[in-house]
Parts: structure tokens; sequence; C-alpha cells
């Protein structure tokens, strides 16, 4: 590349979760980075934006010598601020999210802020990944992802992403056992089996507390789960098309015949 690449970074954790400022840390020699996060938690916010509400942006100095921008919106929103309003005319060579705190793997990834964030990157034509670690302590070790993510940020400047994509990189969690490497996957069949813990405020009303486990429903040794059970870094291009392409023809002669 004959410019300093332009690098914007988001999360859904918050501007001042540890795994943002482990990213511009890591990031912050490979190019000009500006960060554009939410001034507080947005975790399973999906790809909401606000509509009804006002919007505050506000310049921070929450990392040395990096432009940076607290918002009052969802993930999304952040995305579409910062290439509409803080970088105008200039044109991201990269935007990442992350590293969120917990992993956003397989169904996870419909329902996370830090995914979303990429996503609404690629709907821009802008390349994008979401980083995520699986280990959600809010002082989480993320020391073992750093020369993993300098070598796919590497790859993703040099090598140009294909337009309308976002990567969805997940690590396993810090352990004794050594990062094997790095797969491309598909995502895993899997959902999460929730229960609503139904309980009682002081003043005696009822409130219900979102509760679950995860269950994994797919067998396959290609997949992101498989990838992070065996201590290897998985990757899944993900798009925002939500067209089930293999049914069309299926739908087609259900449906087409109606008049």
């Amino acid at each position: 590349m004959n410019h300093k690449p332009l690098i914007l970074i988001s999360n859904d954790d918050g501007i001042t979760a540890p795994g943002i400022r482990h990213l511009v840390e890591v990031t912050r020699d490979l190019g000009e980075v500006v960060v554009v996060a939410p001034s507080s938690p947005q975790s399973g916010m999906g790809h909401a934006i606000t509509i009804g509400n006002t919007i505050r942006l506000d310049q921070v100095q929450i990392f040395d010598n990096v432009l940076a921008y607290e918002c009052s919106g969802t993930p999304a929103d952040c995305v579409k601020l910062a290439k509409h309003h803080v970088l105008r005319d200039r044109k991201p060579d990269l935007v990442l999210s992350g590293i969120n705190h917990g992993s956003n793997s397989s169904v996870s990834v419909l329902y996370s802020g830090t995914m979303s964030a990429a996503i609404e990157a690629a709907l821009e034509g802008l390349p994008a990944i979401g980083f995520s670690l699986g280990d959600f302590e809010h002082q989480a070790d993320f020391s073992h992802t750093t020369p993993y993510i300098r070598q796919i940020i590497d790859h993703a400047l040099a090598n140009e992403l294909p337009r309308h994509l976002a990567l969805n990189v997940n690590f396993p969690k810090k352990s004794e056992i050594p990062i094997k490497g790095v797969k491309t996957c598909r995502q895993a069949l899997a959902r999460w089996q929730e229960e609503f813990d139904q309980r009682k405020d002081p003043r005696g009303r009822s409130y219900f507390w979102l509760t679950g486990s995860f269950l994994n429903l797919d067998a396959g040794t290609d997949t992101d789960e498989w990838a992070l059970e065996n201590n290897y870094v998985s990757i899944v291009p993900c798009t925002f098309d939500l067209t089930a392409y293999h049914a069309l023809s299926t739908i087609s002669k259900q449906f087409d015949g109606i008049v």
C-alpha cells in the first residue's frame, strides 16, 4: 500500500472496555487509528439503530495519540456516525470491532453488537473484521490474540476482502495449551436454550432475568464451535444477505402460482 492505512475501531462493550484498549494497542502502529465506540456497554443489541432518541458524540482522551469519540448510541450507530460525520470524505481501509468479552461464534453472531458494527461497515462496502474472545471476564487475558490479530489485519490490508463481507474472528480463552492455528469455518448449527427466571423486586413486583444454556447441535468438524473447542482461531465470513438461496426453488414452486 502507498499510504498509511486508515483503521476505524468500534465495539459493543463500551469505549473503556479492556478488549478495545488491547485492539487499539495492537493496531496503532499498523496505520492511523480512529475510535468511535459506545459510551456504555451495548452487548446483545444486535443491529439496533437509534431512531427515536438523540445521539450524542463526544471526543474523549482515552487512548494516547489516538483520535477517539464516545457515542451514546449502538455499535451500528457508531459506524454510521464515524463514516458520515467523523471521517466525512475519508474512507477507512479497514473497520475493526472488538475485542469482545465473550465468544460470538455460531448463532451468537445474530445478537452480537460487536459483529453488527462490522456488518454495518460491510453494508457500506468497507472491509470489516469483528474480533471476540471466549472469556466473559472484564479482566480477561488478551495477550495470546496479539500475533493472530496482526497477521489477520496484515492479510486483510494486503489482499482486498470481497465486497460486502465481514469476517467473524473468535479466539479460544487463554489456557496453558497454545493456539494451534487458524481455521476458516462455517457457522455451527446451534442455539440458546433460554429460560426466564421470575423474581420479585423489593416492592413485590415481578420481573424476569434471562438465563439459559448453549446447545451445539452440529457434529461437524468444519464449524467455528469445533475450531474453538480444539484450540483454533475460527474465522467465519459473514454477509448481511439473509436469503436462503438453497430454498429459492422450493419456495418458488409453492408460492409463485398465487395470483
